[in-house]
């Protein structure tokens, strides 16, 4: 039996279909994804590392074996500034920039700030090419995200996708919150993380971060103001600072009549469960049991919350915290140290 297909010409009308009338739409996206890959690829470099341990070496015995690895950064001046992820670079002996016109350096490290995953280094060259930071409070949700690495040592490859969601947060190896992070499907691998996602314009919108391994166009992003905040303290200062308590504690539910006793909105607190004496920080008026509920006049709820709310502007000042101890609300002071 011969088979004979029938097109049928009015289903070019139909809702859906791919017409004359879509091509211009399909040449409008690529051309976008396009002119953004010319753009930004001279920004884009890849990272090499070496001289890093492992952390548990084979048999569990001996020293730790050096290990190395690769990863992705951009160019944000054009005097050498790269940013990348702190996880890319941390430990390493060894750091290796290679640019897309063939040229390698080797970078020196100016900062880490595991909080944020954020780190930069620095080569010294000429002629080389900034890409631009966008302003990530502007991206909304389905618009156009493209990102450039290089997954798996594949030099400067490019996927697109959507942002998918605002406001997303992920936990950063040193245990604190990131806040701020973009959802997006544009596809990372092993290999992406450090490169930039970018908008429509070529602008950053984004540093690729994170991927869940298990599910399928879920991957993150720190978003461009925090990133971009974050590597001009780095630039500044070798460092992001931050608070310090010296305490130790853990979040902990309030009943509904210490709640209303206390006039309290909140469900939970954070009890301390140690201090360290002699530290940084001036802590001598909390005690062990003492609910923390409020730090500089804002509700403390949980431990996130307490990391959110030490920032550099809180250490060596006289910050009032509100506390329960033995159910009943008493207002503190203390004095944030710095973490080291």
């Amino acid at each position: 039996m011969e088979l004979q297909w029938i097109t049928d010409p009015s289903l070019d009308s139909i809702p859906g279909s791919i017409g004359d009338t879509d091509a211009p739409l399909l040449d409008a996206y690529s051309n976008t994804v396009v002119n953004v890959a010319k753009k930004v690829s001279p920004s884009i470099v890849q990272i090499k590392v070496s001289g890093r341990p492992k952390e548990n070496p084979p048999s569990g015995r001996g020293r730790p074996q050096p290990e190395g690895g690769t990863g992705s950064g951009f160019i944000i001046s054009s005097d050498g500034y790269v940013i990348t992820n702190n996880h890319v670079v941390a430990g390493a002996a060894k750091i290796e920039v290679a640019l897309p016109d063939g040229r390698d350096f080797e970078a020196t490290l100016i900062g880490r700030d595991p909080a944020t995953d954020i780190a930069v280094i620095k080569v010294y060259g000429d002629g080389l090419k900034a890409i631009r930071f966008g302003d990530s409070k502007q991206v909304q949700v389905g618009q156009i995200a493209i990102a450039i690495g290089n997954p798996y040592g594949f030099q400067y490859s490019v996927t697109a996708g959507v942002v998918s969601a605002l406001g997303r947060t992920l936990r950063s190896e040193s245990g604190r919150l990131i806040d701020d992070v973009i959802q997006t499907d544009a596809s990372l691998n092993p290999g992406n993380s450090g490169g930039p996602l970018v908008n429509s314009q070529g602008d950053v919108i984004g540093v690729n971060t994170a991927v869940i391994l298990p599910a399928q166009g879920i991957c993150f992003a720190v978003s461009s103001n925090l990133a971009a905040m974050v590597a001009g303290k780095i630039i500044l200062h070798g460092r992001v600072r931050r608070g310090y308590l010296g305490i130790a504690g853990q979040p902990i539910n309030l009943t509904e009549r210490i709640k209303q006793y206390n006039h309290l909105t909140a469900k939970t607190g954070v009890v301390v469960v140690s201090t360290e004496a002699d530290g940084v920080a001036y802590n001598t008026e909390l005690k062990p049991g003492d609910i923390i509920v409020g730090f500089n006049h804002q509700n403390v709820t949980s431990v996130d919350d307490l990391h959110r709310l030490l920032t550099e502007e809180t250490i060596g000042q006289r910050i009032p915290m509100a506390v329960l101890r033995d159910n009943f609300r008493r207002d503190l002071v203390v004095i944030p140290g710095e973490v080291k």
